[in-house]
């Protein structure tokens, strides 16, 4: 009894039901089934074929060790191989390596330079290799092109190109590294340089205030000192003699009598010690007035003049009992006086030794003045001293500071040349061939075998989707479990389906046709299986 499909379903489904549909629809599954197969297996050798040549490029590390020669480039080799990839497969590169090996012939006439250039770019194909640290110990270059002598002489030519362009990508990065460094160390030298100068010229307009001259000053110092206490001491012996000298001048012509100097003047003892005494006093008068009473030259001044004006009072004295002695002497023995009063030699000689005490004392003035101007000197000095050694110290700091920064970038300038040389005798990190391009002798694509596979997949898919269909719209009853799906009373018994010997005969008919057909598909995806993997 006809119906919808959806009030005859079971709510059940088994594997048995499955089992039925299949039995049932085992043509309708089997045609498409194959069919898919089939277009897939033959669009597999429709397909042009393409071929895939690889090489294996070991990275080898430095033959130096680090401790030895550092190297001045990157280690990050992903960074770098993609760099150097990047110029690889630069447009003018691509186009060299297209005209070099006369590349799409074909498509030269239809297509864009730009557009051959992407083409190849996706037949090239770069795999990182890593070791177990999960660093990159080789690399992989593929290349796949319709002929498998052109893809080995392109491999070839990738190769070369990585090998010679990683050299020299660390060499030019090498060479512009210790460029660089030499550049900073000629700005840090000029520095440096500049900073000595500026201390030079410190130094010089600083001589005998400078820190490390501390021990010297003082030690002038003292000397100066001492040699000004000795002056000193000889400058008061020798006005202690002048002051002796005088008075036995005085004596002398006091006791000789009046005698006319060149000047037709007749001058005394006592009025040699008035004048002295005048000029002591108009030189006490005007350093007191620059200087004050406890001055050292003021001092001595008043000494003098106070042993002066003893002097006097002293020859005062001894002239007046001199003169009576002489007058009572005079009337007693006339010849006497005019023995002493005529000796000129001694006259001379006090004179000579009173001259000399004079020179003497000036130069010991002299000396004593220019010791005092040293003592303040190497005093002043002493008192600059704190200011210069700040001063020193701020230029010193600026110095040691430039100092370090050249000292580093010598060390650092200096390893840089050892490891461009390291490079340029391309010692350093270096690709190396392992394995040479290959020559393919069976195509990558289409993978023959992986397309009856896909194949088989497709046709299962098909079949299924063709049964599945049928199915649907097919509204017959074909079990016990649907009709009582439909039915509402209970089945009391089943009519078998009564066959005549025509009808027996059709069905085993169909059935051997079912069988031949079923095998037949399986030996062609069998064949097709075995042909695709022996010339794939």
């Amino acid at each position: 009894m006809p119906t919808t499909n959806d009030n005859r379903l079971p709510e059940g489904k088994g594997t048995q039901y499955y089992v039925d549909i299949l039995r049932r629809r085992r043509i309708l599954f089997l045609v498409p089934f194959f069919l898919g197969w089939l277009a897939v297996w033959v669009a597999s050798w429709i397909l042009p074929p393409m071929y895939k040549s690889g090489t294996l490029i070991l990275v080898e590390q430095p033959t130096m060790p680090k401790d030895y020669v550092t190297p001045n480039v990157s280690e990050n080799l992903q960074e770098r191989l993609q760099s150097i990839t990047q110029q690889i497969l630069s447009r003018s590169r691509l186009l060299h390596i297209v005209d070099e090996l006369t590349l799409y012939s074909s498509e030269r006439a239809r297509l864009a330079p730009d557009e051959i250039v992407d083409r190849m770019r996706k037949s090239i194909d770069i795999e990182l290799v890593r070791g177990a640290d999960n660093r990159i110990s080789a690399f992989n270059v593929y290349y796949t092109a319709n002929d498998p002598h052109i893809a080995q002489q392109v491999t070839s030519k990738l190769t070369s190109l990585f090998i010679n362009e990683n050299l020299e990508v660390r060499q030019q990065l090498s060479e512009d590294n210790t460029k660089f460094l030499e550049s900073q160390l000629g700005s840090s030298r000029q520095e440096l340089e500049t900073q000595e100068e500026k201390i030079r010229e410190f130094k010089a307009q600083h001589v005998g205030e400078l820190p490390d001259q501390l021990g010297s000053n003082m030690q002038i110092l003292g000397g100066l000192q001492s040699q000004l206490h000795a002056e000193s001491e000889a400058l008061n012996n020798t006005r202690q003699q002048r002051v002796y000298l005088e008075t036995l001048l005085g004596q002398y012509r006091a006791f000789s009598g009046p005698a006319k100097d060149n000047q037709g003047v007749q001058p005394t003892g006592i009025a040699g010690l008035d004048d002295r005494l005048e000029k002591l006093k108009s030189q006490l008068l005007a350093m007191s007035s620059t200087y004050g009473d406890k001055y050292p030259e003021v001092r001595q001044l008043k000494d003098e003049i106070a042993k002066t004006e003893a002097e006097r009072n002293n020859l005062l004295a001894g002239s007046k009992a001199t003169g009576d002695k002489a007058q009572s002497e005079t009337s007693g023995s006339p010849g006497s006086y005019h023995a002493g009063a005529k000796d000129p030699a001694s006259l001379v000689q006090l004179q000579s030794q009173l001259q000399a005490n004079q020179i003497e004392i000036k130069n010991r003035e002299q000396s004593i003045a220019s010791l005092e101007a040293k003592i303040n000197e190497y005093q002043a000095r002493l008192n600059t001293e704190p200011v210069r050694e700040q001063q020193l110290a701020d230029l010193t700091r600026g110095y040691d500071q430039s100092k370090a920064s050249y000292d580093s970038l010598l060390k650092k300038k200096n390893e840089s040349a050892m490891a461009t040389s390291m490079e340029l005798l391309q010692q350093g990190e270096r690709f190396r061939i392992m394995d040479p391009p290959s020559l393919p002798l069976k195509p990558s694509f289409p993978n023959r075998m992986k397309f009856c596979g896909i194949g088989i997949f497709v046709g299962l898919a098909l079949g299924i989707l063709v049964v599945a269909a049928r199915e649907i719209m097919d509204d017959r009853v074909y079990s016990e479990q649907e009709l009582r799906a439909l039915l509402q009373a209970p089945v009391l018994c089943e009519v078998p389906v009564i066959h005549d010997e025509i009808d027996e005969k059709q069905l085993r008919r169909k059935s051997w046709i079912d069988w031949v057909a079923t095998a037949s598909v399986i030996f062609a995806m069998l064949a097709g299986s075995a042909i695709s993997y022996l010339k794939g």
